[in-house]
């Protein structure tokens, strides 16, 4: 391997960054960073007077005037010429001209470093938004990047930024990453993602918060959509590229929601040439998994372009009488209808068959464990979950000369949700009861955008804008009822004990939501190390719920309608040197709440406000990224019941009285992360998070000055690490994964005294160890909860009426292996 090297030469930093930089990285300072930065990206021209001749001294002579590495197989050069060049020159540009007609470009990994290889395995890069080959810095796509880590993102602001250039606390979970942790669902997604909380509020069902409230958007290629844990089963992450995670409120680019987060689930895209892969797994409790990724071009010019990925994957439970089955389908098509002007079309299909009951473990009247072992189940043999989500979109992309860009996008998803299955509950007089649920919803959502984007020139600099609408529609059909069987004795319970009963259809429910929204972002150059963001959107919200059986008391009838409503979004940004940051912003949410004062009317919707301030470092051309922030939360005009029922004038079918907008819960925290490459071959993610939401003001003086959320962990600790082995162990990669969280709680009181439900702090680990046989076939073990600790995903909210205590998963592994064409 013949290599042009030059001396590490410092990078040049000045007292402030030097300490910032300290505080980002931590021990990753003692490093050998100086080493390391030389591969760094040197984006000015530098003057090259290089006659024709062997390709490989013109390398070698190249990389000693750039100063960067260029490693290269001498076999690659051998016998080839290089032209002559004269000039100034940026790396991108000298590197082209000198590999001209030569077969070979040039590709930048990870972690800065450029490599020289054949131009057939460069196919990846010249799509756009992949790696580049020959360029500056990541792109925007993961997949086959090694990184843990992005060039670009455009969840915040839908202009595409870099971490560092985004003023708000931001993590992308990368195709590298997903593959190494062994992740197959969104589930996993969040478990890893600092400031993200994953909560079982059921053994099936997931619940995601950030920042103390809770996630009920997701967005798919920033299109959002309505997340319901209980009616949409997480996604299966085969046919995404990476998950971008924007934490805050971010009303901006959704619409109405909580200001917890938002989570952009983004597709793989066709490739122009041609790769496929055949993934196999197998794993704890008959776990299987296959998955199949075919991409290329369909036509011979390429320019109509096809994917299809699909997996299946079979599963039982450390739980009794519990198992998963799962089917995805995903297909997607790029027809290129002129050089300025594409238009996508994909569609898939989650079926999710779940043999797992509804309710999870009693705790005793006083909200202690009652110890029983994770097998044990209080479902029967025929509870079951199953969940088939169907998506249809359509992307058309129209770009123009002066790097304006149009874009129109619409997608269908369909929700079939359908289960039968039983809550143990207590009885006033301590013994137990079986409530037995059969539902069935019908969850349709569709969403449209469309938006332009582009450059403009004022007073000599040159800023950007975005300016766009967007619909949302949500349409609900529901249909279910529920009866009680007696449990005389809870330490005998039997999944087999109880034929399947006949659970009539008691209610309906139909619900429509309907949210049209116009938005205008801006980003201006005012000076070379300053760049402000303003934005605003005008927000139109109506929706209507008509349930047949308003004396249940449980739904209710009613209407709710916003006009005009004004989302703010602001944020600065101040470059310190070449890789520091700093930024303030301010983000808002608001979300419409169903309440009624004492006129009958609707009260004023639910707005969070986001404040935030950090640092944020970009290391290695972009390879490594660190940031540190801290936020403050206020969500105001909360429904407060009116303490006197006696000034209501009305008071709403289902209610005890009528609500003001009065309540206010304030979130603050603190956030650090780093990601990437920390050298060519070791990759890593960390993230500390401290979130503490309290009541600031609430018609129960009681609460105020208290935990907003008990059982959302007010600490969280939770990091990722990857090392490939050199020398004669290179075909070996190693890592470790941990995750730790501080204690969560529950208490109150009911007719049985005070109960206090606990899950006490709790650390978990996992290993992987992976083998390249060769360069079509890879091996990987994963191992989780190394040390088998017994832990509680999630806790009962009450000792009575939810008893919901559900265990995380024991010590498990998971053998991997991928065959790629």
């Amino acid at each position: 391997m013949s290599q042009a090297l030059i001396p590490p030469r410092p990078l040049h930093r000045s007292v402030l960054a030097l300490t910032l930089q300290s505080l980002l990285l931590g021990a990753a300072t003692g490093l050998p960073l100086a080493s390391f930065a030389v591969q760094a990206e040197q984006a000015e021209s530098r003057h090259y007077d290089l006659a024709a001749g062997s390709l490989e001294e013109s390398l070698n002579s190249f990389a000693q005037v750039a100063g960067i590495t260029l490693p290269f197989d001498p076999a690659l050069v051998q016998g080839k010429r290089a032209p002559a060049l004269r000039g100034d020159f940026g790396v991108h540009e000298g590197l082209d001209r000198l590999l001209v007609d030569s077969g070979l470009a040039v590709t930048r990994n990870a972690s800065g470093n450029y490599l020289l290889i054949p131009r057939s395995q460069a196919s990846g890069a010249v799509e756009l938004g992949a790696t580049t080959v020959s360029g500056l810095a990541l792109g925007s796509t993961t997949e086959n990047s090694g990184s843990y880590t992005t060039g670009a993102m455009q969840t915040a602001t839908k202009l595409p930024l870099s971490l560092r250039e985004t003023p708000q606390s931001v993590t992308v979970i990368t195709r590298q990453r997903m593959d190494d942790q062994g992740m197959r669902s969104l589930d996993d997604v969040v478990q890893a993602t600092p400031g993200l909380r994953l909560s079982a509020s059921r053994p099936a069902n997931s619940e995601y918060f950030a920042r103390g409230f809770p996630i009920t958007n997701l967005m798919f290629d920033g299109l959002p959509t309505t997340y319901n844990a209980d009616w949409v089963a997480a996604a299966d992450l085969a046919p995404y590229d990476r998950v971008e995670v924007v934490r805050g409120a971010t009303g901006m680019m959704q619409g109405a929601g909580n200001p917890s987060a938002a989570i952009n689930m983004v597709r793989k895209r066709p490739t122009k040439e041609f790769q496929a892969s055949i993934t196999g797994s197998a794993g704890s409790w008959d776990n299987y998994r296959s998955e199949l990724d075919v991409s290329g071009p369909v036509n011979a010019s390429g320019t109509v372009r096809g994917r299809f990925v699909g997996a299946y994957n079979d599963k039982d439970s450390y739980q009794d009488y519990a198992g998963r089955e799962r089917g995805v389908f995903y297909g997607i098509s790029e027809f290129d209808l002129s050089d300025s002007t594409t238009l996508t079309v994909g569609a898939s299909d989650q079926n999710d068959n779940n043999n797992i009951n509804w309710g999870g473990l009693p705790v005793n009247p006083d909200g202690s464990h009652m110890g029983f072992s994770r097998s044990k189940t209080f479902g029967y043999s025929w509870s079951h979950q199953d969940v088939n989500n169907k998506t249809l979109f359509v992307e058309l992309d129209q770009r123009f000369d002066n790097d304006w860009r149009l874009h129109l996008g619409a997608s269908k998803n369909w929700s079939e949700f359908k289960m039968m299955g039983g809550v143990l509950e207590r009885n006033n007089d301590a013994t137990y009861r079986q409530r037995i649920f059969n539902q069935g919803r019908d969850f349709d959502q569709s969403t449209y955008d469309f938006f332009a984007s582009g450059p403009f020139s004022l007073l000599g600099r040159q800023h950007e804008l975005v300016v766009g609408a967007s619909k949302r529609q949500l349409k609900t059909e529901a249909t279910g009822g529920h009866v009680f069987v007696g449990v005389p004795d809870i330490n005998g319970f039997s999944p087999k004990g109880l034929a399947r009963p006949s659970v009539p259809d008691v209610y309906s429910l139909n619900d429509k939501v309907d949210q049209e929204g116009l938005y205008l972002t801006t980003r201006w150059n005012l000076a070379d190390p300053l760049k402000v963001i303003l934005g605003a959107r005008l927000d139109w919200y109506d929706a209507t719920s008509i349930y047949d059986q308003t004396n249940d008391q449980y739904y209710t009838s009613g209407k709710t309608k916003e006009v005009r409503h004004v989302t703010r979004y602001a944020g600065v940004i101040y470059d310190l040197d070449d890789h520091h940051s700093v930024y303030a912003s301010y983000t808002d949410i608001f979300q419409p709440q169903t309440e009624k004062n004492g006129e009958g009317n609707g009260i004023k919707p639910i707005t969070g406000e986001n404040y935030e301030v950090g640092i944020k470092g970009e290391y290695f051309g972009g390879a490594l990224n660190a940031s540190a922030s801290l936020f403050q939360i206020d969500q105001l005009n909360r429904a407060a019941e009116v303490a006197e029922s006696s000034v209501c004038r009305i008071i709403p079918v289902g209610s005890y009285g009528c609500y003001e907008a009065a309540g206010k819960v304030r979130s603050q925290g603190l956030e650090l992360e780093i990601n990437g490459a920390l050298t060519p071959n070791w990759q890593v993610a960390a993230g500390y998070t401290f979130a503490q939401a309290k009541y600031e003001k609430d018609a129960d003086k009681n609460k105020e000055g208290t935990l907003f959320d008990t059982d959302v962990p007010r600490h969280m600790f939770k990091a990722n690490t990857t090392y490939r082995l050199q020398g004669d162990m290179s075909q070996w990669r190693i890592g470790a994964n941990l995750y730790s969280q501080s204690a969560t709680f529950n208490k109150g009181s009911n007719v049985f005294g005070k109960f206090h439900i606990e899950q006490d702090a709790y650390a978990l680990v996992g290993l992987m160890a992976g083998y390249q046989v060769n360069k079509h076939l890879d091996t990987q073990l994963n191992i989780n909860n190394v040390f088998d600790k017994k832990y509680y995903q999630g806790i009962a909210s009450n000792s009575t009426w939810s008893p919901y205590d559900v265990f995380g998963d024991p010590r498990n592994f998971t053998v991997t292996a991928k065959y790629s064409f």
